[in-house]
């Protein structure tokens, strides 16, 4: 019987090249635009509530003008979405992720884990499955990142770069 480790390790998903948060599991926690746009439209919706529910209190604001503001408040917000889109799209690549397709140095065995030694900094590193050991001392290429784990194999021998 597979243990989740071992389930994990095998997960197609486990080497994706992707840069949102992942869960405990190593699942990537995927935030769509549109979804992202709405979540930061919500607490401005719930003050324009508010502000016009104490306006109907304190100045006797009619519900229809009320209802209507708030509507056209809404109705705002999606129209500038297409306009708007680009800001709440994420590309730019940050921790882990930003190392793909750098090399470094093994500081250890890698067998299938181990830790490597990329732009001056260490990190845990894991070979791929269908990979050998990595000896202490070879050049590797970063090939992906699993949340703070960085997804290596071997340097070929002709191959030159920076790490």
């Amino acid at each position: 019987m597979e243990t989740e480790e071992t389930l994990s390790r095998n997960s197609p998903r486990r080497f994706s090249n992707h840069h949102y948060p992942t869960t405990r599991t190593g699942r990537a926690i995927s935030v769509k635009t549109w979804t992202r746009y709405l979540l930061f439209q919500v607490p401005g919706w719930v003050i324009a509530a508010i502000v016009l529910l104490g306006l109907r209190y304190w100045i006797d604001l009619p519900l229809w003008i009320a209802v209507g503001a708030f509507l056209l408040f809404v109705i705002k917000d999606f129209i500038l979405y297409p306009l708007l889109k680009v800001a709440y799209e994420s590309r730019e690549k940050t921790g882990s992720d930003r190392l793909v397709g750098l090399q470094g140095v093994a500081r250890e065995r890698l067998d299938p884990r181990g830790y490597v030694h990329v732009q001056g900094e260490l990190w845990r590193a894991e070979t791929e499955p269908a990979d050998g050991p990595i000896l202490a001392g070879s050049r590797v290429k970063v090939v992906a990142a699993n949340g703070m784990t960085l997804i290596v194999a071997k340097e070929d021998a002709g191959t030159t770069g920076s790490g």
